[in-house]
């Protein structure tokens, strides 16, 4: 325990310091206040930018912070001091994963406020938030872990966080991309959040975001295996 505060204090200060990593936790709630104070369209479904902005966050700045986080401290060789100095590679991932997954949840709360939710949907926005950016974070961590330098992990996050932010925004205006959509969790908790006043689990969405942490969990433990950390 001691270690993973360490790890995530660590953490903190590497933050500040780290403007790229900075602004993935700031962008997406700072838009949302934005837009959802500023933008006005007729017809427009209410809390739309909220919900929009929201699944986007969940796809972006998870999954772009832990792949980032990790593959700069490989390619430094900062990892390796850590782990010679008796912090266990699990330490380090929850430490890094608790970090980022706090991070995001207040900018969920950002996102919530903005949209007005308050009592038990706003319990059921930042549960359906919470998830998804458990699942942003094991595929950042794949890639972070996969990737031998921090280059490489950049090349192969955009392409992977483009499709998993935009894709609930494209779901939007095409039936095609929806329907595609449907097997992926960012277009998911996409559709969870814009029926939140009415929400109801039903066994496919379930299923859905079921096997996408599955896959994801697999793909993390089969990565980690072939790789670790050093």
């Amino acid at each position: 325990m001691k270690n993973m505060i360490a790890v995530f204090k660590k953490q903190i200060k590497d933050t500040l310091r780290n403007k790229t990593i900075l602004i993935q936790f700031l962008m997406f709630p700072a838009m949302t206040l934005i837009m959802s104070h500023t933008v006005r369209l007729p017809d427009m479904p209410e809390n739309f930018f909220v919900n929009l902005f929201a699944s986007m966050y969940i796809g972006m700045a998870p999954l772009t912070s832990m792949s980032a986080v990790i593959s700069e401290e490989k390619e430094k060789n900062t990892l390796r001091v850590l782990i010679m100095s008796n912090v266990k590679p699990y330490e380090y991932l929850l430490g890094v994963g608790s970090y980022v997954w706090l991070a995001c949840m207040v900018g969920s709360m950002v996102i919530c406020a903005a949209g007005h939710y308050h009592g038990k949907t706003g319990l059921l926005f930042m549960g359906i938030m919470a998830v998804g950016i458990l699942i942003s974070l094991l595929v950042g961590a794949v890639i972070g872990i996969w990737s031998k330098t921090e280059m490489m992990a950049t090349s192969i996050t955009v392409p992977v966080m483009m499709v998993f932010s935009f894709l609930p925004m494209l779901s939007l205006f095409n039936d095609r991309i929806a329907k595609i959509g449907g097997f992926v969790y960012s277009e998911q908790i996409s559709r969870m959040l814009r029926g939140i006043n009415s929400f109801e689990l039903t066994a496919e969405r379930a299923g859905v975001m079921g096997v996408n942490i599955l896959i994801a969990a697999l793909a993390f433990t089969a990565v980690f295996r072939k790789r670790g950390l050093s």
